[in-house]
């Protein structure tokens, strides 16, 4: 199988990455919960993954890093900590459901939405500094789409915000062990991520960079500290960090950021830029095929959608499926980001890579979906 759903999850992982969740699940107990080897044990992993995660992202303590499910439950407690009925927030034309349906879920919200042209960064940038002249209450921003690769200039929009003195929540979830992710430099309130994408970690983990603002607990329960209170305790990261932790989750998530680090974010980045310019090349050569694509790669990342003339998109996905290449058809749980571009109505195709995905395998994709429209001719 060609796996090309990278943006979903990462498939092909580190081995180091299922050894380490494997050790875990033998070895290892509940951090904060006893004194004796097994909780050393956890207790001494969890640190050294938040360790591992604060000098990657620019935290000035490990204490900032706090373990999530995934990027969804990061975003809930970020955008729950930051906005309350009647607030306005700012966001992006380009936000994936984890954020439009938690801020719909809050009453009154006033929400502005930035729907700028696909690849155009400083009509962002413009769109943004306008929007910032009225009330704000925070801005809520993806790094990268997760339906077309479109880079946002997280960095011009994060230095808007700042200026205006209003707290800024980013999604990286497209992102995050990619492209350079800096709580420092960005100077956000809150960063969320996947640890099952870009950082190759287990499925069910995620991480949230917490910056200056007190956040609001999502979950409450035992943490292991200050047990004769019954409100949470006020230091991070406790206070976010409920129930027992996912410790085989954590251990391999552990794994997937020193793989990262050791690999570089920048060789990484250049990779899968490669592979999807490869097969841009391809598909630019079928008639049938609409590409959404910055033709320089410059503003774009390892992801990247079509169309094709007279079919489905669910269709063309089942069909590549048949033929031993994954991909993900339809709306990818953002339709704010197909209304933005105008795909609401048919959806797209995506194909998402990896470190782990080569050019060979984009030559091939080709190949392949060349003769899926060629056998299945309808004109």
């Amino acid at each position: 199988m060609i796996y090309f759903d990278a943006g979903a999850t990462t498939l092909e992982k580190p081995l180091a990455v299922s050894r380490a969740a494997g050790q875990a699940v033998r070895t290892m107990a509940s951090p904060g919960r006893g004194g004796y080897p097994a909780t050393r044990r956890a207790e001494e992993t969890a640190f050294a993954c938040r360790s591992e995660a604060a000098e990657l992202f620019g935290c000035a303590s490990p204490e900032q890093v706090v373990f999530t499910s995934n990027a969804t439950h990061g975003l809930n407690i970020a955008i729950h900590s930051l906005i309350k009925p009647g607030c306005r927030v700012v966001l992006s034309g380009y936000e994936h459901n984890a954020v439009t349906r938690p801020l719909h879920a809050i009453k009154n919200v006033e929400l502005t939405v930035i729907d700028t042209t696909l690849f155009q960064p400083r009509q962002a940038v413009e769109e943004f500094a306008r929007a910032l002249e009225g009330r704000v209450d925070a801005v809520v921003c993806t790094h990268v789409s997760n339906v077309f690769g479109y880079v946002l200039p997280i960095e011009e929009i994060a230095q808007l915000c700042r200026d205006k003195n209003v707290p800024l929540i980013v999604d990286a979830s497209q992102s995050a062990g990619v492209l350079p992710v800096r709580l420092d430099r960005l100077g956000a309130e809150f960063i969320a991520m996947p640890g099952h994408k870009g950082l190759y970690g287990p499925q069910g983990t995620g991480l949230l960079l917490c910056g200056k603002e007190h956040p609001e607990p999502f979950i409450y329960g035992g943490t292991g500290s200050v047990s004769r209170q019954q409100t949470m305790p006020e230091d991070l990261p406790d206070r976010l960090e409920a129930g027992t932790h996912n410790m085989p989750g954590i251990a391999g998530l552990l794994e997937g950021l020193r793989f990262v680090r050791r690999t570089g974010t920048d060789r990484i980045a250049r990779h899968e830029r490669a592979i999807i310019a490869a097969a841009a090349r391809g598909l630019r050569q079928m008639p049938q095929v609409h590409l959404y694509q910055d033709p320089t790669m410059e503003h774009q990342a390892g992801v990247l959608s079509f169309t094709v003339d007279g079919w489905d998109c669910e269709e063309i996905g089942s069909r590549l499926a048949a033929a031993g290449i994954a991909v993900r058809a339809g709306l990818h749980c953002a339709p704010l980001a197909h209304k933005t571009a105008g795909t609401l109505e048919s959806g797209t195709v995506r194909i998402s890579v990896s470190a782990f995905n080569t050019l060979q395998q984009a030559e091939e994709f080709v190949r392949v979906l060349r003769r899926v429209i060629r056998e299945n001719a309808r004109f």
